[in-house]
């Protein structure tokens, strides 16, 4: 998918904003969780989200959605990586 379509169907499922996220790397954040929804879409580089008992590496092109409050823990390679986010509040 591309970050056009992406974007279309961020909105037409609800996200009400959506942003462009870039991370420098290598980056470790704690366990934390957020007070949205969030879908998500890697553009470049790589983040390792843990949650739930399970790790999972995501690449550009890769998508991912994690429910509000949900605890989790991101981590960045050297790399680092830029994401398109949507956020449903």
């Amino acid at each position: 998918m591309d970050r056009k379509a992406f974007e279309t169907e961020l909105k037409r499922d609800g996200y009400d904003e959506i942003l462009t996220g870039t991370t420098q790397g290598p980056k470790h954040n704690a366990e934390h969780s957020h007070p949205y929804d969030v879908k998500a879409m890697v553009i470049e580089g790589a983040i390792t989200l843990a949650w739930e008992g399970r790790t999972q590496t995501f690449r550009p092109g890769d998508v991912f959605t994690m429910a509000r409050g949900c605890p989790h823990t991101e981590t960045f390679g050297a790399e680092g990586a830029m994401t398109l986010v949507g956020r449903k509040h």
